[in-house]
């Protein structure tokens, strides 16, 4: 019965469907890139998660923890930052990030205002060239943002702005370019899989170094500066944790195995940092606060991000609990050394960035990358390398930025300032009635 149906198919009807076979298969042959509707659908939805991260997480994250006249102005350091980032992003700094490679040093200009960026992939992708890029613009937002947790409650915000401006453009787009972008640490084998040189340490480095430039808040060490609002803070870190999901898991930049592997690394490592703050913290001053609870998580979050898609769950909870631990030392550093982190983002990030990467020489195992317990002890030298390079650029750029941006607009605002709050002086604000 097949056979006489088949007899009576028009032999045109054939003759045209072998030749549209044909010209498919073609068409299969020459391009080899299609776009994946499921790994499109995950990086715009991580790109979402990293906005979130931003605003409201980590605008409520630091807004809590300093004074209630200065809630505002540190809020809308979050706020700007993504904003600066996103037009600087489009115009040049995804050129100078991705375009194609200078001396392994920067990308060239081939790529300024998104030229050649649309909506069909690069060669080897699977996503849209313009869903990458809206990824990445996310992850340069969110380390000027992290930055502004070290200048609250005394920079003028019009150096900021000016900061975040020449700071994303001359700082963060060469680092991504030597990680991500084809540069000389990424030819040099420096396993880095969601930002813990380029994100974590370069905003931690950069945080000691506006610190210590800006000096101290009046009355350092001598008034409360106790957080005005702790569930603000929590409330942040928790909306952080979710985020968190989509920086991490979402730079496997597909939704495969990887991703999977990396969201389980995020979960476990951001909960064993949160034990193993809160069991530094009980031991060392005899109760448990909500505050470390949250700061842990970060923590952990932090330390787990270069090697998020590198180990598997028993080391992501390894490095979490080391996150959790050396983190807590460092914010316990600041207070030996006297130097004014407002909301520690050296202790949280630099430091737990550092261990993330160094960790990461010990411990990656899966995803094309395989560390020291695992037989290649040469990673962990690559590691450091790349730790050494971002502390460097990142402190030596960031004096210079600020230097310029004082004899431009000048850093601080005065005493009476910043006794009134900067909410009021700065903005004509007040959070509360």
């Amino acid at each position: 019965m097949f056979i006489y149906r088949f007899h009576r198919i028009p032999v045109s009807f054939v003759i045209l469907a072998l030749l549209s076979g044909i010209s498919i298969s073609s068409a299969w042959a020459e391009d080899t890139t299609i776009i994946s509707a499921g790994n499109t659908s995950w990086v715009l939805t991580s790109s979402a998660l990293v906005l979130a991260m931003i605003i409201p997480g980590l605008a409520l994250f630091y807004g809590g923890m300093v004074r209630s006249k200065n809630v505002l102005s540190t809020m809308i350091h979050s706020f700007i930052a993504i904003c600066i980032v996103s037009v600087v992003w489009v115009l040049w700094g995804y050129s100078l990030a991705f375009g194609p490679d200078v001396g392994g040093i920067v990308g060239n200009l081939d790529l300024l205002g998104l030229a050649g960026v649309g909506p069909e992939p690069t060669e080897g992708s699977t996503i849209p060239h313009m869903a990458f890029m809206v990824f990445q613009l996310m992850f340069a937002g969110i380390t000027v943002a992290l930055i502004s947790g070290a200048i609250a409650e005394r920079m003028k915000f019009s150096a900021f702005v000016l900061f975040a401006t020449l700071w994303v453009s001359l700082i963060y787009a060469p680092l991504a370019h030597w990680v991500w972008g084809g540069g000389w640490l990424a030819g040099l084998g420096d396993l880095d899989f969601a930002g813990g040189t380029v994100v974590h340490i370069s905003s931690g480095v950069a945080a000691l170094t506006c610190a210590l430039v800006l000096g101290k808040r009046h009355g350092y060490g001598t008034e409360n500066m106790s957080p005005h609002n702790l569930p603000f803070t929590v409330i942040g870190a928790g909306l952080l944790w979710v985020g968190w999901f989509g920086f991490n898991a979402g730079s496997a930049l597909a939704a495969d195995g990887i991703a999977a592997s990396a969201f389980v690394a995020t979960q476990v490592a951001a909960a064993a940092g949160a034990l193993a703050w809160l069991g530094v913290e009980w031991n060392y001053r005899g109760k448990p606060t909500i505050l470390g609870a949250a700061s842990g998580a970060v923590a952990g979050l932090v330390a787990i991000t270069p090697a998020a898609g590198f180990v598997g769950p028993v080391s992501a909870i390894l490095i979490g609990l080391g996150g959790g631990v050396v983190c807590y030392l460092g914010v316990f550093l600041k207070n030996k050394m006297g130097y004014d982190d407002a909301l520690d983002v050296l202790g949280i990030h630099g430091i737990g960035g550092t261990w993330g990467a160094l960790a990461t020489g010990l411990f990656a195992s899966v995803g094309g990358g395989t560390g020291l317990f695992f037989g290649n002890p040469g990673q962990l030298w690559i590691q450091a390398i790349g730790v050494g390079a971002t502390w460097i650029f990142a402190g030596v750029g960031t004096f210079i930025i600020l230097k310029i941006v004082d004899g431009v607009v000048g850093l601080r605002v005065s005493k009476e300032a910043e006794i009134l709050g900067l909410d009021l002086t700065q903005h004509s604000e007040r959070a509360y009635g």
